[in-house]
């Protein structure tokens, strides 16, 4: 069984992720969204809570699938939105593809932040969470600190996004790439 400072620890590192892209999500925004910031807090948290959740169930059937491959997707889809962000900034378009307003961003943002957590939920088997009431208070925690985390970097992005001004959807695009191979890295070495 997990202690409550180990949950509170696995929870801060899942959330780095989010906290990271909410950062450069608040960059491009440039203001307060209510909207946006409230969507994205909740999904960021709810996807964090559920992948360990889903992780945990599928831990006998998809063990090694998972393993293999979250690396890669959350790396592929990290890279194609910051890529995209970065295509953008050079093209000067009025209507860039990377709109954090939209929903269908946010959740892909969600997805890509939130796949590492799927692997955690495949560890809790080996950590001693045989019953799901045992997975629910690392889950809650790990999604309360997702959204907490979340809303912390999108604020200290916003801030950044008013006080300087530079190329910010070039800078979100460059974090969101670097995210991406920061978690190839980890998983390949």
């Amino acid at each position: 069984m997990l202690s409550i400072l180990q949950q509170i620890l696995l929870g801060l590192a899942l959330a780095m992720d989010c906290f990271s892209v909410s950062i450069a999500t608040g960059i491009t925004l440039k203001r307060f969204v209510p909207r946006t910031m409230l969507t994205m807090i909740f999904c960021f948290g709810l996807f964090q809570a559920l992948m360990p959740l889903i992780g945990w169930i599928g831990t006998v059937y998809l063990n090694t699938y998972i393993q293999t491959y979250d690396h890669w997707i959350a790396f592929g889809l990290l890279t194609i939105i910051g890529s995209k962000m970065i295509i953008d900034q050079f093209k000067k378009k009025d209507n860039p593809s990377f709109n954090p307003n939209k929903l269908a961003t946010i959740l892909l943002l969600s997805i890509a932040t939130s796949i590492d957590a799927l692997t955690i939920g495949i560890s809790f088997t080996c950590m001693g969470l045989q019953k799901i009431s045992e997975t629910i208070t690392p889950i809650l925690i790990i999604g309360f600190i997702s959204s907490l985390m979340s809303a912390i970097g999108c604020t200290i992005g916003i801030y950044i996004g008013k006080r300087f001004r530079f190329p910010s959807e070039l800078v979100g695009g460059v974090i969101l790439i670097i995210i991406g191979v920061k978690v190839l890295i980890e998983h390949l070495s």
